[in-house]
């Protein structure tokens, strides 16, 4: 992370500040998890799910990795997501899912971009964007099998079915996709994988009823993918798992199922001292030092992205061993004792990454949180750079 670049004012080098914190992001881990992803469906065309900047890895050059490594299909929430892509230069197959009223519609149709519909007025929406932008929009049809989120309930989806296929018959979309999103299949065995399964297919058959013909039936997620080979379908749409974090850690760590954590996330201490027992540490003083000690601070905290439930809890590596929060994680900074050990202003704590070097990982961060990896990596904030790693 330290060095120079070229000379760029003709007095010689341009020293390059070293970051106050970084998450590094190995691209060629995230080819090879789509590889090993793709291998477990490969009857299944493979969407590359993106939303939220790829899970806080940077949405763009994890787009074009994925796309290098075979997926056929970009997936995001937001319009605004699918529309970035396009800015990039990213063509292809690009879906969105997450509406309201008065979106982007016309943008997105205009781009080229699947649109999801899961009710009425976004199918009326979608139609008066493709009438403004003068072509056919694409569209998929949601059906809520069972999340209680987005989509059509069963009860409207024969309404909504027959009306997509008049609006396609008038050559104003095409339904290019019907899908769902299963509740509990990071719960192996949960009761409603197959109630889910069962209704998906009911609509799939109903959408088939009303005339439509879509190209991709979907609603394997990744712990669909990697546990319910009678989900994957037309398309599978791994999201954390691309980014190799495993969303069934009870069942098995990422490496059983082939995987590779994408983000290693580090920063350098600012400050390194000797302190008196009694001593006490950040706001509140809910930890006071038992004894004579030193103290390294780590200047990143919760607007980092940092959970403040890591408090007293979270795992950080700094001289080769794992140290523990001490006291509460402030807004930009948190402090490690390391009792009798070590370091120097400027060494490198890491946080969380694979665990090659013995550093913790983010799956070890949500059990000291309480919380699940995804939340981890999605919630680095943008104070922190990502530093693409291209690993060829």
């Amino acid at each position: 992370m330290n060095g120079t670049n070229g000379t760029t004012n003709g007095t010689g080098p341009t020293r390059v500040p070293p970051p106050r914190a970084w998450a590094a992001i190995d691209l060629a881990a995230l080819r090879a998890n789509v590889a090993a992803l793709r291998a477990k469906a490969p009857g299944a065309a493979f969407m590359a799910v993106l939303k939220a900047d790829a899970y806080g890895h940077g949405m763009v050059p994890c787009a074009r990795a994925a796309l290098e490594a075979g997926a056929q299909w970009l997936g995001v929430a937001t319009p605004e997501e699918a529309l970035a892509l396009r800015a990039a230069g990213l063509g292809g197959r690009v879906l969105c899912w997450l509406w309201t009223p008065g979106g982007p519609w016309r943008e997105c149709v205009a781009a080229d971009i699947d649109v999801t519909v899961s009710a009425r007025w976004a199918l009326e929406e979608a139609v008066a964007a493709a009438r403004a932008a003068g072509r056919t929009a694409r569209v998929q049809l949601k059906i809520d099998a069972g999340l209680g989120r987005n989509g059509a309930q069963p009860a409207d989806w024969p309404d909504l079915t027959r009306a997509a296929r008049a609006a396609e018959r008038d050559g104003l979309i095409k339904v290019t996709g019907v899908w769902a999103h299963f509740s509990c299949a990071d719960e192996p065995g949960h009761p409603s994988i197959d109630r889910e399964l069962g209704i998906f297919r009911e609509a799939v058959d109903r959408a088939a009823d009303a005339g439509l013909e879509p190209e991709v039936r979907h609603i394997a997620n990744s712990p669909g993918t990697l546990t319910l080979p009678e989900s994957h379908f037309d398309l599978v749409r791994p999201g954390v798992a691309m980014y190799g974090i495993s969303p069934v850690p009870q069942v098995g760590a990422p490496a059983d199922f082939g995987l590779r954590p994408v983000m290693t996330l580090s920063a350098r201490l600012a400050s390194v001292k000797r302190v008196p027992g009694g001593h006490g540490v950040s706001y509140g003083h809910q930890y006071v030092t038992p004894g004579e000690t030193t103290l390294a601070l780590v200047p990143v905290g919760y607007a980092d992205g940092v959970p403040r439930h890591a408090s007293s809890a979270g795992p950080v590596l700094v001289a080769g061993k794992w140290r523990t929060i001490a006291g509460r994680v402030a807004m930009d900074q948190f402090v490690l004792d390391l009792g009798g050990d070590t370091a120097e202003p400027g060494d490198e704590a890491v946080l969380f990454g694979p665990g090659d070097r013995g550093e913790p990982t983010a799956e070890d961060w949500a059990r000291a949180c309480g919380t699940i990896a995804y939340e981890i990596v999605t919630r680095v904030g943008s104070r922190v750079p990502r530093i693409h790693l291209d690993g060829r």
